[in-house]
């Protein structure tokens, strides 16, 4: 992971002029907040001027932009949550799917960021980049620990008002069929959760959602295993990495080349494990409908 420079020199500057009188309308929108309870808020195009540019003149927010599409997006979400209530509201997580808000997508975009997962940190209303792509739970507390006392050397860190409250966010009923699968997914038993997700498919195998993200999921257990030699000696482990590191075009491309390359059982083994990795994102997706096309050119 790139060391960051941790100072507002160069930041970009969000223009936090938001009213702060509309805050209570905006909020609606928000999701119940996940294991670091007050301390993590869902934020979208319509509220992120006020829970995080308005909030960071009093303290640092760390936005986490994620996709559901990309696994290493899932698996970085528990880390950023569980530090967020360790920190005891010296700072505050907000996640934004990036699926969902196609305006702060565009404008992650615009800052040359390409693949997800994305975390920015945004101090007295500019934001600076954090970190791009996965990172372990010892790498995160490094990197975090070297940043907050980056800001307080400059000054930067602030306070929670004595007597502040954050905003609640509205009551949202937990999805009681997927609820088991993200309760493991959220404190990051992947195994456990790779399981419910099938228990799931084999009452209705027509739950599309249940099968990406048991697709990625798995896709998570197998990467965790890799290592450096494994990855650069097996096309398909490659592909599986940089699928999780948030490039699916990429992954897909390794495969068909692969099918190009190769005949008999190497052909069809990454034939197979590409049908597989379309699964993670979905058959509606235009990459995966792309990949097939190319997949079709190499097979005949």
């Amino acid at each position: 992971m790139q060391k960051p420079n941790f100072s507002l020199h160069g930041a970009v500057d969000l223009g936090a002029r938001a009213a702060a009188a509309k805050a209570q309308q905006e909020r609606a929108a928000q999701g119940p907040a996940p294991d670091g309870g007050q301390y993590v808020i869902e934020v979208t195009d319509a509220t992120f001027n006020t829970d995080v540019v308005e909030r960071s003149l009093q303290i640092p927010v760390m936005v986490d932009f994620w996709s559901e599409r990309s696994a290493s997006s899932i698996q970085i979400q528990p880390l950023l949550e569980k530090l967020a209530g360790e920190s005891g509201g010296a700072w505050i997580l907000a996640k934004v799917n990036a699926d969902l808000n196609p305006s702060l997508a565009q404008y992650v975009a615009q800052m040359g960021v390409r693949n997800l997962p994305f975390v920015g940190v945004v101090v007295q209303g500019q934001m600076m980049p954090f970190l791009n792509g996965p990172v372990t739970e010892q790498e995160l507390r490094a990197a975090t620990d070297e940043l907050w006392a980056a800001l307080k050397e400059q000054g930067l860190m602030g306070e929670t008002p004595e007597g502040a409250e954050l905003p609640e966010a509205e009551a949202e009923e937990a999805d009681p069929v997927h609820a088991a699968a993200e309760e493991a997914l959220g404190r990051g038993d992947f195994e456990a959760a790779a399981q419910a997700f099938r228990d799931v498919l084999a009452a209705d195998p027509r739950d599309e959602t249940a099968k990406r993200r048991l697709a990625l999921t798995e896709l998570t257990i197998r990467v965790k295993g890799y290592d450096q030699e494994q990855v650069e000696a097996d096309p398909l482990k490659a592909a599986d990495l940089r699928l999780l590191q948030g490039d699916p075009e990429g992954a897909f491309q390794l495969l068909i080349d692969r099918v190009r390359a190769t005949a008999g059982e190497d052909r069809d083994a990454a034939r197979v494990h590409l049908l597989a990795l379309f699964e993670t994102l979905g058959s509606d997706d235009p990459r995966v409908a792309k990949a097939r096309r190319s997949l079709q050119s190499a097979l005949f």
